[in-house]
């Protein structure tokens, strides 16, 4: 491994008499990819050309690749993680290139390490192979459905990079139908207790003057208003890229529409330190442009989690989205807030009291023996209609069986 010292007289690693300083810089822009943070050749010629100014200084040359390698907040924590893995063993720069690990490194150090770290880091041969098996997974999933029934079990907080992906795309083919009320606006129909005057008269002049049928109104049918809250904290990171992923595909216009073509109303808010409107990332119709809508819109992406005071923004500025009292809000946290416990009770029973169904969405579920013992999942827990774990595709081919029946109920 490579590493920078605080002079550069006395860094280990080469400069660029000795042609190493750009080959180490190329090799850590290839672990980034295969990471998958988005680095192309121009952000690596801009790199090159930070480093020049800036100097070999570890602190400043970490931040000065920080600045120029990165475009999206939730791959702050990653980049920060794998250059420190990545430029630590000033002994072993021949491995470099390889992207390989130190063997002197401890177990525990690795194992601290998240998957996509881990993978990134890994020799070159083991990324082919990993490319290969996931090459199998995708045909498994396709045809014997056997790694598709290992990762429908497996959390998505211990999937590798390309596990991770692979689940976000199956993901997006799960359905979840949403149950429909009866509107007060009519339309024609078969079935109904009053008759369609324009429809008749129209029927009576193909008939010649003579009415032969008499067209009845019926009410239309549309689905329930859905309100997203997602929490983008730092221990939700995982969750919420997937989970939105999830919801974008599952309630699309040409999924979620009636017979009586009224279309789903959703609007989408995520919620750490502040609040940040998603909704109008959810209109576009392609989901990767909706994810790089939503990472630009997030500021406060992998911070802490204030419940209550994003509930109260949501309160003074948007309660127009709960209007009816019809309205399904799907709440999806950990629980794990930071704020005053009276805020959030205050201001999740407002919630409780606008909205038809609170439901609570919480990945913790995948422990046993999990009980909410932390302050503000045990506000949740009680203020809640429901609780329902989203921590797998296995929960999340379940979820709308489990809304319906929370709902019956």
């Amino acid at each position: 491994m490579a590493s920078i010292s605080p002079s550069p007289a006395l860094t280990p690693w080469g400069d660029a008499r000795s042609g190493k300083l750009a080959d180490n810089l190329s090799g850590f822009g290839r672990a980034l990819r295969r990471a998958g943070v988005p680095v192309d050749a121009a952000r690596m010629a801009l790199a090159q050309r930070a480093l020049l100014l800036v100097g070999l200084r570890r602190d400043d040359f970490g931040a000065a690749l920080e600045a120029v390698l990165l475009s999206r907040e939730q791959d702050r924590m990653l980049f920060r993680e794998l250059f420190d893995a990545y430029f630590r063993n000033p002994e072993l720069a021949q491995r470099l290139l390889a992207q390989m690990l130190p063997g002197a490194e401890s177990r525990a150090a690795r194992a601290q390490r998240r998957p996509r770290v881990s993978e990134a880091l890994a020799p070159v041969h083991a990324a082919r192979s990993g490319a290969r098996e996931e090459e199998k997974l995708q045909f498994d999933a396709a045809m014997t459905a056997s790694a598709l029934r290992r990762l429908r079990q497996a959390d998505f907080n211990q999937l590798s990079a390309s596990e991770y992906l692979l689940a976000e795309r199956l993901a997006r083919d799960i359905p979840l139908p949403l149950p429909h009320y009866a509107a007060r606006r009519l339309r024609p129909g078969v079935r109904g207790s009053r008759p369609h005057w324009p429809g008749a008269m129209q029927h009576a002049v193909r008939s010649g003057g003579e009415l032969l049928q008499l067209p009845l109104l019926q009410r239309r049918r549309q689905p329930l208003p859905l309100l997203v809250l997602v929490d983008v904290s730092g221990s939700m990171e995982r969750y919420a890229r997937l989970l939105l992923a999830f919801l974008h595909a599952a309630t699309a216009p040409r999924h979620a529409r009636c017979a009586g073509g009224a279309a789903l109303r959703r609007d989408v808010f995520a919620f750490g330190t502040g609040l940040s409107d998603l909704t109008p990332a959810f209109r576009l119709a392609d989901t990767d442009a909706m994810l790089l809508a939503a990472s630009q819109a997030i500021a406060d992406f992998a911070g802490g989690t204030r419940i209550g005071e994003s509930l109260a923004r949501l309160r003074l500025r948007h309660a127009r989205h709960l209007v009816g009292r019809r309205t399904l809000v799907l709440l999806i946290s950990d629980g794990l807030d930071t704020g005053a416990p009276e805020v959030l009770a205050q201001e999740l029973g407002w919630l409780r009291r606008h909205c038809g169904r609170l439901l609570w969405l919480n990945p913790l579920l995948r422990f046993a023996g999990y009980a909410p013992t932390a302050r503000g999942a045990a506000e949740l827990q009680r203020q809640a209609h429901g609780v329902l774990a989203v921590h797998n595709l296995g929960c999340l081919q379940d979820l709308a069986v489990s809304l319906a029946s929370l709902l019956r109920q």
